[in-house]
């Protein structure tokens, strides 16, 4: 995978994963049940940018061999981190910066 492709879809999961947990945040909150937002992000992280390197290694007919599969996994840390910097914080940051008087 060259730096390019990894940064593309790298910024593409992170979209996706911002998106799907905003919307499972809001289906929790009108269910009122209570969660951990870093550990839903996590969890969803994990799975869009696992998948999504998963899809692109069947696709270019990459081998599943012992180190892509820790590029695999290092892939769904890496979209992990990149969502965190998502819509809650900067929303977080908006409200802080508000708040300075």
């Amino acid at each position: 995978m060259t730096v390019t492709m990894f940064l593309i879809i790298l910024t593409v999961c992170a979209a996706v994963t911002s998106l799907l947990t905003e919307g499972i945040k809001r289906l929790l909150d009108e269910q009122n049940v209570s969660y951990a937002t870093n550990i839903l992000v996590l969890i969803v992280a994990m799975i869009v940018g696992c998948g999504a390197t998963a899809l692109y290694y069947v696709n270019y007919q990459v081998p599943f061999n012992a180190l892509n599969s820790v590029y695999l996994a290092l892939m769904g840390v890496a979209n992990w981190l990149g969502s965190m910097l998502g819509y809650d914080k900067v929303k977080q940051a908006i409200a802080q910066i508000g708040g300075i008087k």
